[in-house]
């Protein structure tokens, strides 16, 4: 092909190249006006226990206040035991904004205040990986932690956190990616 050919072949796929932009995530976002917006995708983080815990169920509420540190028992007597991932972690950053209603460095200074208070004694359990809070969750009775919902295996229960499990309709507790 030589000039206008060429050209028209060259603007015919730089079109196809806008219109379709892969996310992080792999899913597609169509161009359909002139300004393109990324796709935003999120995954269902799970609320994981150890399998002997007699909760099936938690409200968002009650959830709130045990990663809190207002509640430090479990029905059965058990003493509750927090585990979070690394600060950096997406899926810690969920949890703190879902949760707490914070951001890392507002959360740091928190709990640095409640230690000082006296309002907390133990800081939560920080792992870096899902596998290691699913270890940790299937080898400690009172243990709490989250993880993505694809990650969760036999060894551990999920809860139903108001009545839904993870990708279930208007479950609340999601890791996303813009």
């Amino acid at each position: 092909m030589h000039g206008s050919g060429m050209v028209l072949l060259r603007l015919a796929s730089l079109a196809l190249g806008a219109a379709l932009l892969t996310s992080p995530s792999g899913t597609f976002a169509h161009a359909g006006s002139a300004r393109l917006r990324p796709m935003r995708s999120t995954e269902p983080l799970a609320i994981v226990v150890n399998r002997s815990n007699p909760m099936n169920d938690i409200s968002l509420a009650e959830l709130r206040r045990i990663y809190r540190g207002q509640r430090g028992r479990w029905s059965n007597g058990r003493r509750v035991t927090l585990v979070m991932r690394n600060p950096g972690a997406p899926e810690r950053g969920a949890i703190l904004r879902s949760l707490y209603g914070v951001d890392e460095e507002e959360n740091r200074r928190g709990f640095l205040q409640a230690i000082l208070t006296g309002e907390a004694s133990d800081a939560p359990k920080l792992l870096a990986t899902p596998n290691g809070v699913l270890r940790f969750v299937f080898n400690v009775p009172g243990a709490i932690g989250y993880v993505r919902a694809s990650e969760v295996d036999a060894s551990v229960k999920t809860l139903r956190v108001d009545g839904r499990l993870p990708g279930d309709a208007g479950y609340g507790l999601a890791v996303g990616t813009p």
